[in-house]
């Protein structure tokens, strides 16, 4: 995990990508220079009132431009206030946060399946261009709003889930990986909590090893409030209980470190 930075960094775009989907891309060099796939940044807020910044996922690095791509959902107050600003405005940012996915554990003649679902969608696709190797990107939709799923294409085979079937298979991702047949080396899903405790189960059922990225709330975001801890397998040797900051140690784990 790269050293975090808190800096004033320019919004360089701002678009509605569908429906309470947006995309922010933001110029942060310092922050873009050491991130990687599966970490997350603190935004935060202009209003006085939301103290509390919010923990953003990094889609996309583009560290020749020195800027971070985020798609996002709105879901609060803190969310549409980003999505009210425009290219050229100020935000404050403090990243890289969190551990990234392994992706040194996965190499050059491995098949990784990778499973996003919502919006643990956009943080799949700065790891799809990271690992080495065949590659096949399983991404669950509620809907025919198949947002970022063209995007997967140039980095393996993209197969579709949606809840309502109007996107390729009906159901979850794991619906679509038994029904689809597929096979892999190693999984790593970001998502909601029911379809990363599937996941688990699935990747234990076939002797998988499997990356998973919780998607928890947040308060501090650097590991101090305690707020976002996980259940681990583990007892901690610092803490002597079995459990994890989400923040700190994760948001990545292998599925086997914790309980779901």
């Amino acid at each position: 995990m790269g050293k975090k930075e808190q800096m004033t960094a320019v919004i360089t775009e701002q678009v509605c990508m569908t429906g309470d989907i947006y995309q922010m891309r933001i110029k942060a060099e310092r922050i873009a220079a050491q991130a990687k796939a599966g970490q997350f940044v603190s935004l935060y807020c202009k209003e006085g009132g939301r103290l509390l910044p919010r923990p953003i996922s990094i889609c996309e690095i583009d560290r020749e431009k020195g800027e971070l791509r985020f798609v996002y959902r709105i879901v609060g107050a803190g969310t549409k206030e980003f999505s009210s600003l425009a290219a050229g405005e100020h935000i404050v940012v403090t990243g890289p946060l969190g551990n990234g996915f392994m992706t040194e554990d996965c190499t050059e003649g491995m098949h990784a399946v990778l499973l996003g679902g919502g919006i643990g969608i956009p943080p799949m696709l700065e790891l799809a261009k990271a690992l080495p190797g065949e590659k096949t990107i399983v991404l669950g939709y509620r809907d025919a709003d198949t947002f970022l799923a063209k995007e997967f294409e140039p980095y393996g085979r993209v197969v579709l889930a949606s809840d309502n079937g109007s996107a390729g298979v009906k159901g979850t991702v794991l619906d679509a990986l038994r029904k689809e047949g597929i096979k892999g080396d190693m999984l790593f899903a970001c998502g909601p909590k029911p379809m990363l405790r599937g996941i688990k189960e699935y990747a234990k059922e076939q002797g998988l090893r499997a990356q998973l990225s919780l998607e928890e709330r947040m308060a501090c975001g650097i590991g101090a409030c305690l707020a976002c801890v996980c259940k681990t397998t583990e007892t901690d040797g610092h803490s002597q209980v079995k459990n994890a900051r989400v923040c700190k140690e994760g948001p990545v784990f292998y599925a086997e470190e914790i309980e779901l």
